[in-house]
């Protein structure tokens, strides 16, 4: 092989069959359940990274179904997102990530950056109550629940947030373990259609893992739990600050 087909058919890794396809990336009936919830203020400002500044000490935790998405297949996810300005612009960081489908892992971390690793969540639904549960290995770290469909919300509203942008802190280290690329990258939803979005009463307990540690960004008080139905798709991202360029 010549340098320049290396070149020109360098994608992803491994070179002769890359771990996912180039995107657009298209992620029909993807379902969320969100709860939302209070933790402790000096702790969430410790993990958000600069130039990004902390609005208030909310985290969201998040589940996400995603039946059918071009390229990455069927999988589910779960993990916590924050609340950040950045230049003065509202928009949420991601801030954790776990999931089971390694084409999903492996184009989250390597394109945007995304802090994924590898565990086992679900999203279900039982008589009266979705619910979702995330497991690292067999350990449960976190259990949220809110009750089914339990008030419809006004689509215009979910469109908005599902539009704002949102950060990831790209890390790619050098062979020698060092930093080769540090950057902030921003990135948002597009081609949004959001077909069923509900309110209800939620709750979620988190547990302590040394390889997971969702915990030790702590429940204080759970303000809201938000059930969403879409279609969208995931914009690839912009570099918006490069740590090593000084």
């Amino acid at each position: 092989m010549k340098e320049s087909e290396v070149i020109e058919r360098a994608f992803a890794m491994p070179l002769t069959s890359p771990a996912f396809p180039p995107g657009p990336y298209r992620f029909v009936d993807r379902e969320f359940l969100i709860v939302t919830y209070r933790t402790d203020p000096d702790i969430l400002a410790e993990v958000i990274p600069a130039p990004l500044e902390m609005t208030e000490p909310i985290v969201k935790f998040e589940f996400i179904r995603m039946p059918n998405s071009t390229g990455f297949g069927d999988y589910t996810e779960s993990g916590q997102v924050i609340p950040v300005r950045f230049q003065g612009q509202p928009g949420s960081y991601v801030h954790a990530m776990y999931l089971d489908d390694m084409a999903p892992i492996t184009g989250g971390r390597e394109l945007w950056g995304f802090p994924k690793k590898l565990a086992s969540p679900q999203l279900r639904v039982e008589k009266d109550t979705i619910g979702g549960v995330l497991r690292y290995g067999p350990v449960p770290i976190a259990v949220a629940t809110m009750g089914y469909k339990y008030r419809p919300l006004p689509h215009d509203r979910i469109l908005a947030s599902l539009s704002a942008p949102n950060y990831l802190l790209k890390i790619i280290p050098h062979v020698d373990g060092t930093p080769r690329i540090c950057e902030l990258v921003r990135y948002f939803c597009e081609d949004i259609t959001v077909k069923g979005a509900w309110e209800g009463p939620a709750a979620i307990e988190l547990f302590h893992h040394a390889l997971a540690p969702v915990a030790a960004l702590p429940v204080l008080e759970v303000i809201s739990g938000l059930h969403i139905l879409t279609d969208l798709t995931l914009g690839l991202g912009t570099v918006v600050h490069d740590y090593l360029a000084r």
